[in-house]
């Protein structure tokens, strides 16, 4: 609410935002834009968007000053902001979900033909850098869905269902992190991996042949075993097993 309220974006005085934020900035939007900024400096769309949801569709064709810019708020989960003799801090604790094509003209691995040179799709996936996409937890293809699929009657699990679970695993976390001062398993210090992610050493074998032959960074390494510990938690398992990890290496993009 007091970053809104800096933004003039309440709109009465004494009015309270009780809905956790959902921001989507356009992919034309500027660096001062996200990050934030100006004269006197306001809070960006990251900001904005602290203890929400930041939607970033077409992430390719955001502008390259404005991705790379992404990298500390996703790692120190705040911006501080520079200007003359004022320095301002501001909290940007979100959850990045970002979408983007699988090439420019969009049909690369679908059953229409694509349109593009193989240089073309190299160099749009390159525009994700490896510093972001190491700050990524998770990174999932989506296929072109069928028309059996779309016409299908059968009942899938619905949102109420899945906030339940979601919530579920989210209490057990806070309880877990309490006297850390942090309330998810994204959140966990690197000092503290040890203790709340063990793993058995068939676990420890998989992950050491994934590290090698995937060319993980120690930031990647750190990720799968905390997305690991968030499968174990949904799938209500005190440890971690051997099939959590290989979901979880499952989730990180090689590197074209």
């Amino acid at each position: 609410m007091q970053i809104y309220s800096i933004c003039g974006k309440l709109q009465y005085e004494s009015s309270l935002t009780w809905q956790r934020p959902f921001r989507s900035p356009h992919h034309s939007i500027t660096l001062t834009g996200m990050l934030g900024g100006g004269k006197n400096p306001l809070p960006g769309e990251i900001s904005l968007a602290h203890q929400g949801v930041l939607f970033l569709d077409e992430l390719p064709e955001l502008k390259l000053a404005v991705l790379e810019g992404l990298r500390e708020p996703l790692e120190e989960r705040k911006i501080t902001i520079n200007r003359n003799l004022i320095s301002v801090s501001y909290p940007c604790n979100f959850i990045l979900v970002a979408s983007m094509n699988p090439c420019p003209c969009g049909y690369y691995g679908t059953k229409k033909p694509c349109q593009c040179t193989q240089e073309q799709i190299k160099k749009y996936n390159r525009k994700i850098s490896g510093p972001i996409l190491d700050r990524i937890d998770i990174t999932i293809p989506v296929e072109c869905v069928g028309y059996d699929k779309l016409t299908c009657l059968q009942k899938s699990e619905t949102s109420e269902q899945i906030q339940k679970r979601v919530e579920k695993v989210r209490k057990k976390q806070k309880q877990r992190y309490k006297e850390l001062g942090i309330q998810t398993n994204a959140e966990l210090p690197t000092k503290y991996i040890e203790q709340y992610c063990t793993l058995s050493s068939k676990s420890k074998k998989i992950l050491k042949n994934a590290y090698s032959s995937l060319q993980l960074t120690t930031r990647s390494y750190m990720k799968i075993l905390k997305v690991a510990r968030t499968i174990a938690d949904m799938d209500e398992s005190q440890y971690i097993q051997e099939q959590h990890i290989l979901e979880a290496i499952s989730y990180r993009r090689k590197e074209e």
